[in-house]
């Protein structure tokens, strides 16, 4: 295999495939963002009037906290209530409610070619309110996504699009949706590329941004303009504090590694019931209930309560109850297979685990060490660095932090990636048989040519030639007729003529066991061609459409003329040079230099 030489290639590529149904896709994001903006608010307007019916018996759609209420110690009951109802809603309704929404977001992109059901996109958001409604220690933002992301599938499906404009747009709604929530356009943007859309590409990066800006936008007139999390604004951060910050970041990384373990710990405590799964949130709600009893700021989504941990007016043991007890009720209440998010609950925990460490390292800055713990447990936890750091800068509006929240989730996803093999969301689908990958990177097909792997020996044979005569050549294993599964057939002047594979070489035989039909009569006169200068992938492509494994790579300037051969050897050596960069260690040339230097030197001397 060989190159081919720069002089002869001829450069056709631009650096992107994105064509002009990407201005198609925005236009369709545009009314994505507006539609689910209103369904954000129609959320939090649930989430407000099932709060006020369930803990203060009023019917209002003003915003309230469960931690005023006067209920005692009936309050246990309310989350069991709540409960009971979400799990007749999901054995009667949909099953696909269940859970924080997010992986199911995933399960619709990777399985359902992001298609969604009305009926999904009507129990969720209802199921999830009355659940946070009635105490679920979760969060708006799950539900949000996947109930944005059913908005946006449901109306994408109205027009004739690919699975892969679907995604976009099915993704665009729950962005849109996100940043309506919480004010984060950056964030919520950040997010479907690190978990949603398994691409990071103009086609669909474009019209997510659009839709999430347009959710932002639009939020304003409805629910008022952020940021959501005020703070003062810190001083710039100092090496020391770099250094505590890097404390921080690997502290709460193993606490998010032992928090994500407990989860699916409660899942499978919950799997060995020897009753329907449609109990199990009720269950569930027993001990919500009790932990709200115990401390009444870890029923709903805590809006003030992380408020509080970010001004730094929540210290010492009070950090460590909210801890706990926050930690144990989400866990068992996400176990149980309840309806809720999974980003308020973990800012609050790793904002108060950063609080807590806070308080003993230098400068004392509670506050900061709050905003760095909930960013490195938002990266260690769901594996998305970039969204942690840009979650808390567009909650806060604190740009003196970046520096602080770099290194604190940067070091948080350096432990759980070494420790453990999948995220808090991921593990949910591969428990249900499903892998996903989340290491991006450009296609090895995309970046090489074929020019790059082909063989410079093509396997030719003479029109002329026989079955007969060229199945002895092929017997010649240490020919390059022997070593290939089809041959090229060229005319007396070298010219492409067709092409002859092993299969027809046995019909031919079976036709005439002589053996005396030509191997241009044998074999096909149209063989499928590609060219040096092309990618990689695109050769993929010819094969995959044509349904063959091997193509003559021809002069694109005179088709007729073979300049190569690719076959399925070439593409595997591609895939091989790439493992050895990646695997095969050895030293560089440097030091082979030096030696041959210092070697000339004596020798001269």
């Amino acid at each position: 295999m060989s190159a081919l030489p720069k002089a002869k290639r001829t450069d056709r590529l631009s650096d992107f495939r994105t064509n002009r149904r990407v201005l198609l896709l925005v236009a369709l994001a545009l009314p994505i963002g507006v539609l689910c903006a209103f369904v954000a608010k129609g959320l939090l307007w649930l989430i407000a009037v099932f709060t006020n019916l369930a803990f203060f018996q009023r019917f209002s759609v003003q915003e309230a906290t469960p931690v005023s209420h006067q209920l005692g110690a009936w309050v246990i009951l309310v989350p069991v209530a709540g409960a009971i109802v979400i799990g007749l809603m999901a054995r009667y309704g949909s099953a696909k409610i269940r859970g924080h929404g997010i992986p199911e977001a995933l399960e619709a992109i990777l399985l359902g070619k992001s298609i969604i059901t009305p009926r999904v996109a009507i129990l969720k958001p209802l199921a999830s309110a009355l659940s946070i409604g009635t105490g679920g220690p979760f969060g708006a933002e799950g539900p949000i996504i996947m109930t944005g992301g059913a908005f946006g599938s449901l109306f994408a499906q109205f027009f004739k699009l690919t699975p892969a404009e679907r995604k976009t747009l099915l993704v665009a709604g729950a962005a849109s949706g996100m940043a309506a929530v919480f004010a984060t356009p950056i964030a919520a943007t950040l997010l479907a590329v690190e978990l949603l859309l398994f691409e990071w590409k103009p086609r669909s990066f474009i019209p997510v941004a659009v839709a999430a800006i347009v959710g932002s936008l639009v939020r304003v007139p409805l629910l008022g303009a952020g940021p959501l999390f005020e703070v003062a604004p810190h001083p710039t951060t100092t090496v020391l504090g770099l250094s505590a910050a890097l404390i921080v970041g690997v502290l709460v990384g193993l606490g998010s590694g032992l928090l994500t373990q407990f989860v699916y710990f409660c899942e499978d405590l919950f799997e060995r019931l020897p009753i329907h799964w449609m109990w199990w949130p009720a269950i569930g709600g027993v001990v919500v209930g009790i932990g709200g009893w115990l401390d009444p700021r870890v029923f709903g989504v805590g809006y003030e309560t992380i408020h509080s941990v970010l001004r730094g007016e929540v210290i010492g043991a009070t950090l460590v109850g909210l801890i706990v007890v926050k930690s144990i009720v989400w866990s068992v209440g996400l176990g149980s297979g309840t309806s809720g998010g999974v980003l308020a609950p973990l800012i609050m925990i790793g904002g108060a685990l950063g609080a807590l460490l806070g308080q003993w390292m230098p400068g004392g800055d509670v506050s900061l060490f709050a905003m760095i713990g909930m960013a490195a447990m938002l990266s260690g936890t769901l594996h998305t660095p970039l969204t942690g750091i840009l979650f808390l800068l567009e909650l806060t509006h604190d740009l003196a932090a970046l520096p602080a929240l770099l290194v604190g989730s940067v070091a948080a996803l350096c432990v759980t990636v070494l420790l453990m093999r999948r995220s808090i969301l991921t593990e949910k689908l591969a428990r249900r048989g499903q892998h996903i990958a989340r290491e991006y990177s450009v296609d090895l097909f995309e970046l090489m040519r074929v020019g790059d792997v082909m063989s410079n020996e093509p396997p030719t044979v003479l029109a002329s030639c026989t079955v007969k005569q060229l199945s002895v050549q092929i017997a010649d294993r240490s020919s390059v007729l022997g070593r290939r599964h089809a041959v090229l057939i060229v005319d007396e002047k070298g010219h492409l003529a067709g092409i002859l594979t092993r299969e027809d070489m046995l019909r031919a035989l079976a036709a005439d066991p002589t053996g005396e039909t030509s191997v241009l009569d044998a074999g096909q006169a149209e063989a499928p061609v590609t060219y040096a200068d092309a990618p990689l992938h695109d050769a993929l492509h010819t094969m995959l459409r044509r349904s063959v494994g091997r193509l003559a790579v021809v002069d694109r300037a005179d088709p007729r003329k073979i300049v190569g051969y690719l076959g399925r050897a070439e593409i595997l050596g591609a895939q091989l040079k790439q493992h050895d960069d990646e695997e095969k260690r050895a030293r560089g040339p440097l030091l082979a230099n030096m030696r041959d230097t210092v070697r000339d030197t004596l020798h001269l001397n």
